[in-house]
């Protein structure tokens, strides 16, 4: 049985919908905690919701995704009343200034 042209347009946009449907929860790329010049932790792919603990602290990370992030110095993404967390945007790395201490969390800034 020969299918038109139309229909199988229709249902490759289809399925790509649902296939991006499906992915707009992960941040495509990696996130790379680093402690001086070794690197302690990398999130591949990392899911968009809620708060992501580095297993150790870290003093520089690099943000190789297409979303920005919140660094914390608290290993449950929460900040000191009247503060708040370090940004970081997509494609961008930083290092923490060495008296304010080290990072421990991060999740994603509101798009």
């Amino acid at each position: 049985m020969r299918v038109s042209r139309p229909l199988a347009a229709l249902a490759c946009v289809a399925l790509s919908g649902v296939a991006l449907a499906a992915c707009q929860d992960q941040a495509s790329g990696t996130i790379t905690g680093h402690d001086g010049a070794r690197a302690v932790q990398t999130f591949t792919n990392p899911s968009t919701e809620g708060c992501h603990r580095f297993r150790a602290d870290v003093t520089r990370v690099d943000n190789f995704t297409q979303n920005s992030i919140l660094l914390y110095k608290t290993p449950d993404c929460t900040a000191p009343q009247g503060q708040e967390g370090t940004y970081l945007d997509m494609q961008g790395s930083d290092e923490v200034v060495r008296s304010t201490g080290p990072w421990r969390s991060f999740s994603f800034a509101p798009g």
